[in-house]
């Protein structure tokens, strides 16, 4: 059996988004019978650790140095490995590919100096954009290559509801490791323009009116799908939310967000609110609040850019290295 590691991790501080769009990945590669193990740590969220065991995808401590990660994969067996993150060493792909596996490695603009056979950037625009040295293999690029669960693959947008309260979703990854999700929930209410809201937040606040703050769920394809607002950041969620259509209005919380911040909403997929929710955000919000019309525009613009087929494009390329 092919055997393919994913190496990533997941915490309170450092998100949820790799181990996500790797889960995707694994997702797709376990329908095809490849055997699957993750590497790394799952730190302070118990929803991340949940998303590995309801999978039944094994979790591996993952050593430090890549020789020793190097002797971990070979010790498994393993014929590749998926290296997601931005603190590991530099050295690690070529380390890997010294051992003789093949590595890809998914990243958000810089290859930050890992070596591999495979790159992938699903970032909006990526294909367009120079890719820093060095590259030693193919790249995939652009949102033909976005990875997407499941659970969003076999959803569809829900209905509009006409004459309805705006349903507002609020959330800042699967952790809201910036702690900004309360700020951005005052922000909402101080549009003064009705509304149903839901924020999550993994540290339960008061959020007061109309809006209802629970934790880190399982349902948020569901509640993206229901949405017409959706308020988050340009992480990796938003690859989803285009899949589906969903109206968002759009912050950052990472450098690395800022790129594709600036592409979504230069092409008007989604609604810049800027980085701080502040008297612009607010009025940003009022108006997207006040005109379906003005939200229904940047859904409708979004929809289509992710076909949901990124993942299977992604495992063809990955198993044709072996």
């Amino acid at each position: 059996m092919t055997r393919v590691g994913f190496r990533c991790d997941a915490g309170i501080m450092s998100g949820v988004g790799h181990l996500v769009r790797c889960a995707a990945l694994a997702e797709e590669l376990r329908s095809r019978g490849v055997g699957v193990v993750f590497l790394g740590a799952v730190r302070g969220s118990e929803w991340a650790r949940a998303q590995l065991r309801e999978r039944d995808l094994p979790l591996v401590a993952a050593p430090r140095t890549p020789a020793r990660l190097a002797a971990l994969a070979r010790e498994l067996r393993l014929d590749a490995v998926v290296l997601d993150s931005y603190d590991l060493p530099e050295e690690t792909g070529a380390a890997l590919r010294d051992a003789g596996l093949a590595v890809l490695a998914i990243v958000d603009g810089d290859p930050l100096g890992q070596e591999a056979d495979l790159y992938l950037d699903q970032n909006l625009g990526a294909e367009s954009r120079p890719f820093p040295p060095p590259i030693a293999g193919e790249r995939l690029a652009g949102a033909r290559y976005v990875l997407l669960r499941d659970s969003v693959r076999r959803r569809s947008r829900a209905p509009r509801r006409d004459g309805a309260l705006p349903r507002v979703l609020c959330f800042f990854g699967g952790t809201d490791s910036a702690g900004v999700v309360p700020a951005w929930a005052d922000a909402l209410r101080a549009t003064g323009v009705p509304f149903e809201g839901t924020a999550i937040s993994p540290a339960p606040f008061a959020a007061g009116g109309p809006i209802t703050v629970i934790p880190p769920t399982d349902r948020l394809p569901e509640l993206m799908a229901e949405a017409d607002l959706v308020v988050t950041a340009a992480g990796s969620a938003i690859w989803e939310l285009l899949h589906l259509g969903v109206p968002t209005a759009l912050s950052w919380v990472a450098g690395n967000q800022l790129i594709g911040y600036r592409e979504l909403v230069g092409r008007g997929v989604a609604a810049g609110l800027g980085r701080a929710p502040d008297a612009a955000a607010v009025a940003a919000l009022a108006r997207l609040l006040a005109d379906p019309s003005a939200r229904e525009e940047h859904g409708r613009k979004g929809r289509g850019l992710v076909d949901g087929k990124g993942r299977e494009r992604v495992a063809d390329a990955l198993l044709a290295l072996l």
